[in-house]
Order: C-alpha cells, then sequence, then structure tokens
C-alpha cells in the first residue's frame, strides 16, 4: 500500500498528508446537515483511525462543540498520541441542540485547558477560533487570538488558526494567526481569495465543506471520476498544499476518499 505523501502546513514546521479526518459524526449527531444518524460505535471509530493512520493521513481535527468526540479521541489516541497533528478549537460550545460563542480571555484558556484533559495530552498541534457567521468581531475585537499565541509561548499549542464563516473574516485573519480552515468547494468559491492570500503569507490552509456534507450534487465530474473525487482533486489543485478536513463514520466513504487522494 502506498502512503500519502506529506507537506508543510505552511511555515508552521508541521508537515501534514493532503487528507484530514474530522470527527464531528463521532460525537454530536444534533444540529448538523448531515441528516439523522446514530452515533458510532467506538469501535468503529477505531477502525476509521487506524485505516487512516495506515494510509498516511496524520491531522485529525476536533472540537468542544462536538459533543463527546474529543474525550472519545482521547481514549483512542492513547498509545498513538505522536502519530498524529490534532487540532481543536475554542469558542462555540453545544448544549441541547444549541451553539452559543465566548471569545473570553478567560473562556479561552479553560477552553484550551479542558480540551488537554479530555483529549489526554500536554499540547495540542493546533487550536483555532470556531467563529460563528459573523465571525469579523470575533477574530478582530476580542482577547481569543492574543490568548492562544500566549498559549503558543508556553508551549501547550504549536499553531494558532481561526476557521473563518466569510471572507471578510478570513482575509482579517491571514496576517493574525498561522493557519486558516476555509470553507470552500466546486460550488461554492466565495472565500477562494482567503486561500489564495493565505498561501502567498505562507499560512497553514485547511479546507472544510469540500464534499458539501454529503451533498454531492453539482457539476458533474470528468468521466472515470466520482463526484468525491472530483471535488477533492480540485481542492488539492488550490495553492498552498491544502489539507481537505473530511469527516466521516463510514469506512466505505473513508476508503473513496484515500483513493482520490492517491491511494490503491
Amino acid at each position: 500500500m502506498n502512503v500519502l505523501p506529506r507537506f508543510p502546513l505552511g511555515e508552521t514546521g508541521l508537515r501534514a498528508a493532503p487528507l484530514g479526518l474530522g470527527t464531528v459524526k463521532w460525537g454530536r449527531n444534533e444540529g448538523l446537515k448531515h441528516g439523522a444518524f446514530a452515533l458510532p460505535e467506538e469501535a468503529t471509530c477505531l477502525g476509521l483511525l487506524e485505516a487512516a493512520e495506515a494510509a498516511g493521513v496524520n491531522l485529525v481535527d476536533v472540537a468542544p462543540a462536538y459533543g463527546f468526540a474529543e474525550e472519545r479521541l482521547g481514549r483512542l489516541l492513547i498509545g498513538r498520541r505522536d502519530r498524529f497533528l490534532l487540532f481543536s478549537k475554542v469558542g462555540e460550545a453545544f448544549h441541547q441542540g444549541e451553539s452559543s460563542w465566548d471569545f473570553s480571555a478567560e473562556h479561552t484558556r479553560r477552553s484550551v485547558e479542558e480540551s488537554l484533559r479530555r483529549l489526554r495530552t500536554d499540547y495540542l498541534d493546533g487550536v483555532l477560533l470556531h467563529c460563528p457567521r459573523e465571525d469579523v468581531g470575533a477574530i478582530c475585537d476580542t482577547p481569543a487570538l492574543e490568548v492562544l499565541q500566549g498559549l503558543k509561548a508556553e508551549g501547550k499549542i504549536r499553531a494558532v488558526g481561526v476557521s473563518s464563516m466569510s471572507l471578510e473574516g478570513g482575509m482579517a485573519a491571514v496576517e493574525r494567526c498561522d493557519v486558516l480552515m476555509v470553507a470552500w468547494n466546486i460550488g461554492f468559491r466565495e472565500q477562494e481569495a482567503v486561500i489564495v492570500a493565505a498561501a502567498a503569507a505562507g499560512k497553514g490552509i485547511l479546507l472544510k465543506k469540500v464534499l458539501s456534507s454529503g451533498d454531492l450534487s453539482g457539476p458533474p465530474p470528468p468521466e472515470g471520476w466520482s463526484a468525491a473525487e472530483h471535488r477533492l482533486r480540485a481542492a488539492w489543485a488550490l495553492p498552498g498544499h491544502p489539507v481537505v478536513i473530511a469527516g466521516t463514520i463510514a469506512p466505505g466513504h473513508l476508503a473513496e476518499n484515500l483513493a482520490a487522494a492517491g491511494m490503491a
């Protein structure tokens, strides 16, 4: 079996495969655009993690707002923490079917400490602001990024980032952080300028929504390609060696994504 190559994640000093593993559906099945589904058994998640690792996938994305995904991932990473780049987030909480946001200094620091505890690690490779739709204020007018930079100086975080929601927010984030997570797919290119600017500035780039939460309708793929393969390859053609974060609880979907990334 071939193993996925790894590329520099901007100028962070980290190297990541072009496909990353998202875990939102490992711990939460409310308030998502994926339709109704049962949360997976822990054995299923372990199988996905092991298959991803065997293929060379080394970046895992999680967040406090993903239900109990952090706790579950912490258990599954026992004995293998150093094989993965572990990215979490701050700012968003999800309780009783509703999201809320807090980017205060106190909450930001406490959130990182709680993520470290749940994930059973003493450092995170990256922490991103988990921005609401109106993201500019969270990025520019709160102390959250400054607190994360302080935690980076303490050695608890290796890279500071922003998961943006708008073109304006993404552009504001480029000069303020090490890594940006940007929504992009073949039918939604409104924030592509952020990706171009981030690549030019030496920032790491993570892409979300490339597979549109499983809705693969839209322009037909080239002959011989699946819809997922079309979307993934288009994303990887963007500048900056972006990492596509693809969340799944289906081994077949992971296998398809790996095939698109060059796996046999």
